[in-house]
């Protein structure tokens, strides 16, 4: 068969999304030495192609080619780059996210990834542009799919509940962590201090800095225990500059006058997120909304102790211990965050359970999942 994925998110620092795309694509490569496989970007910046095949690790794939596809921005791709892509190109299998390109042969099997529905949830936290997007073409993409890929039973669920589908249409697979454990020196964590300007201690959030994201909580909660814990500060891992930056965090920095007790990291690369979380005291993830939580398995597999907002797809990913809090209560997190700063027993006890827990998830397992999807089309 010949199956195109659109792998655009590669290289474009979408943590997440990017994380699942390139950790499936590799896999599934690694897996798969019969099919061919067209992958599709919409950049010819040399650079980001490089990028692509040292992530993807092409170099030794016969079957494996990445295809760059001219497209101004979203619409152009999905109205006519892709469209005329189908007309030329005899697909089997076409493998994407979300929105799905506006025509699609009749002939061509569709396998479409929803992370989330966080759209559907929290309306008002969304950029109104990328609602209109979503609102328009979603309920499209999910009629015109044959299967749909959810990261988590509650993904499915969610999906479920805002759409008319099929519950035997959607296929749950997990998302993992791409982290690798390995030893670090002090020369190493040297290194990265230096080039994200960390200090020695710390709680660590690793995300994007989207309003559904509630970093102004964690900020809140921080500033309420920073005098008990003067030594130990707060990092935020994050582009400022990125898609639909949340606004309110400027606001609590400057309410609480914290600038010298935050440090703003930028986003870090994968290769240094190892010795990053490695480095923390304590990791924290406040979202209201999540489809999966990767960074929960990152920090996890990392051995870092973990607090997470008290949703549902958190407690498929996490331990079965108290580390959920109320993501509306600055008071909640404010006190499980201080306890956990100093209580080393504690926190070495959540760090075995995470050990354990995040060898529950594989990319290599959910590859071959994915795998077995796209060959069921060719029966």
């Amino acid at each position: 068969m010949k199956i195109a994925i659109d792998i655009r998110n590669i290289g474009k620092q979408r943590t997440g999304s990017e994380v699942v795309v390139t950790e499936l694509t590799k896999n599934i490569l690694e897996l798969d030495k019969e099919n061919e496989y067209l992958l599709l970007t919409n950049t010819d910046d040399e650079l980001v192609l490089k990028n692509i095949n040292e992530k993807l690790n092409l170099g030794d794939k016969k079957n494996a080619q990445v295809i760059s596809l001219e497209a101004k921005n979203k619409f152009v791709w999905a109205a006519w780059t892709m469209p005329v892509f189908f007309r030329k190109n005899k697909i089997d299998v076409f493998h994407s996210e979300y929105i799905l390109p506006f025509f699609i042969p009749k002939r061509i099997k569709v396998v479409t990834h929803i992370h989330d529905v966080s759209f559907k949830v929290y309306r008002q936290m969304i950029l109104k542009k990328d609602l209109f997007f979503l609102d328009l073409f979603i309920p499209r993409s999910v009629r015109r799919s044959d299967k749909i890929i959810a990261v988590s039973q509650f993904t499915k669920d969610e999906i479920l509940k805002y759409y008319k589908v099929d519950a035997d249409k959607i296929e749950v697979v997990f998302n993992s962590t791409n982290l690798i454990e390995r030893e670090i020196t002090e020369e190493m964590e040297k290194t990265i201090c230096e080039k994200y300007n960390l200090p020695e201690k710390f709680i660590l959030y690793i995300g994007t800095l989207q309003p559904r994201k509630n970093i102004p909580l964690l900020i809140e909660a921080y500033a309420k225990i920073k005098n008990k814990i003067p030594e130990i500060k707060l990092v935020l891992a994050g582009n400022k500059n990125g898609h639909n930056f949340d606004k309110k965090i400027n606001e609590v920095l400057l309410k609480n006058d914290l600038n010298k007790d935050i440090i703003f990291a930028g986003f870090i690369d994968t290769i240094d997120k190892v010795v990053v979380y490695k480095m923390a005291t304590v990791y924290v993830f406040p979202s209201f909304y999540e489809g999966f939580g990767i960074p929960i398995l990152e920090a996890m597999s990392q051995g870092v102790p973990v607090l997470a907002s008290d949703i549902p797809p958190h407690r498929e990913v996490g331990v079965n211990e108290d580390i959920y809090f109320n993501p509306n209560s600055i008071d909640n997190l404010s006190d499980m965050l201080y306890n956990i700063c100093i209580d080393k027993e504690r926190r070495e006890r959540l760090i075995k359970l995470g050990l354990v827990k995040s060898n529950f998830f594989s990319w290599k397992e959910s590859a071959q999942k994915m795998l077995n999807l796209f060959n069921s089309f060719n029966k």
